[in-house]
């Protein structure tokens, strides 16, 4: 078989997208980990604590008792119901059961909603630095990418401003994910409420990534589901996995306008179907529960959070913002490139990985091209060891 005539076996869309850079290093590191080499690892994000053992009692419950079976597409109306309440109470929403999808992950509420509202030729607005993730879901679907730069030195904020500057008549949808991964950045109360209500004005959906906004280090915790008299332009995609710890679960949201759900349901439907059912009894567990465990969790990673960063005060040349949610540092890194066999963040980002054994995820995969990603969803004791190793190899640059 040719080249040419093996090429012809997929179809266009596959092309469009890569591989996850932050499965793609995982994948490395398993590898590594498998020779019995000792990695300090800051590449997946994911919770280092245990699933509460509330969560995980009730899921052995339902599984005692033969709650294994197919249930509603969308989800029992027991889990949609916790999931309303649960937004309600914390961001004065007023969703229904019927305006909420529960989906296999929070990326496959994203999927979704992408895929039933971004058509070929549609622009989707993306701030960088974004999540792996977005730009290869919206060209999936045939979108095209429109990038808004966001200036470091401003602790990448996004206004209102920027926004309006990329929309054309083309413009679909806007995606805001705050906190951000991978630069811990949070969009501003006021800066989200007037992009929500620019894009509202304008007839273009936003598109509200908040698997973190439980996470948000700043005291004051907004979603762009409280700006009530704006939802028929918004849908929010929520997750269980980094809030209590479920990343395995495969546990995500979906809040929004009846039809947009009723859509994403049907794409459900004939995809994934319904996600596990004793997953979404855990979820109600989790949902309905004391919320102590988030607060504890929230509480360490801010230590963490301080002690990476006081840890790279340490290396010369080494600089980061502060980040104000989720669990990344996302520090500048232009100061090495160039130096020895590193020309890249990608370049950097394979020589920490096989020279220091300490993994993080280069800064082109989430649109930058001077900055590596590292979470700190690990324990001190590795934070310290992993900032001792990369101090050691920066020194070698120098």
């Amino acid at each position: 078989m040719t080249t040419a005539t093996a090429t012809k076996i997929f179809a266009d869309r596959i092309g469009r997208i890569e591989v996850s850079a932050t499965m793609a290093i995982t994948a490395a590191a398993l590898k590594l980990k498998s020779e019995g080499v000792n990695l300090a690892d800051f590449g997946a994000g994911e919770p280092h604590f245990s699933t509460p053992r509330h969560i995980k009692d009730a899921a052995i419950e339902a599984i005692e008792n033969n709650f294994t079976r197919y249930t509603n597409v969308a989800g029992i109306p027991e889990v949609r119901k916790a999931i309303v309440d649960r937004h309600a109470c914390d961001f004065g929403s007023n969703y229904t059961p019927d305006e909420c999808v529960f989906t296999t992950g929070g990326k496959l509420a994203l999927f979704n909603a992408i895929q039933v509202l971004v058509d070929h030729g549609d622009e989707v607005i993306l701030p960088v630095p974004y999540w792996v993730s977005f730009k290869d879901i919206i060209q999936y679907a045939g979108g095209k990418v429109v990038l808004v730069g966001s200036k470091e030195e401003e602790n990448f904020r996004i206004t209102a401003k920027m926004i309006e500057a990329a929309i054309t008549p083309k413009t679909k949808a806007i995606i805001l994910n705050t906190p951000s991964n991978p630069s811990g950045a949070v969009v501003a109360p006021e800066d989200l409420e007037a992009i929500v209500r620019l894009a509202h004005k304008h007839g273009i959906y936003v598109l509200l990534d908040e698997c973190y906004v439980y996470l948000t280090f700043t005291g004051e915790v907004v979603s762009g589901g409280s700006f009530t008299d704006c939802k028929e332009h918004i849908v929010v995609l929520g997750s269980l996995s980094k809030t209590y710890a479920m990343t395995g679960w495969r546990a995500g949201f979906a809040l929004g306008p009846k039809p947009i759900i009723a859509a994403m349901s049907k794409l459900q439907s004939q995809s994934t179907s319904n996600t596990a059912s004793m997953v979404q009894r855990a979820s109600i567990a989790a949902l309905t529960g004391s919320q102590e465990c988030v607060t504890e969790m929230r509480a360490d990673y801010i230590k963490l959070r301080d002690q990476t960063l006081a840890g790279f005060k340490t290396i010369p040349g080494l600089t980061c913002t502060v980040p104000q949610g989720a669990f990344y540092v996302y520090p500048n890194i232009s100061k090495f490139i160039g130096r020895g066999a590193v020309q890249s963040a990608s370049d950097l980002a394979s020589k920490l990985l096989s020279e220091a054994h300490v993994v993080v995820v280069p800064g082109e995969a989430f649109g930058t091209s001077e900055h590596i990603r590292l979470s700190y969803a690990v324990s001190h004791d590795v934070v310290d060891e992993g900032v001792k190793r990369m101090r050691d190899y920066f020194a070698t640059l120098s």
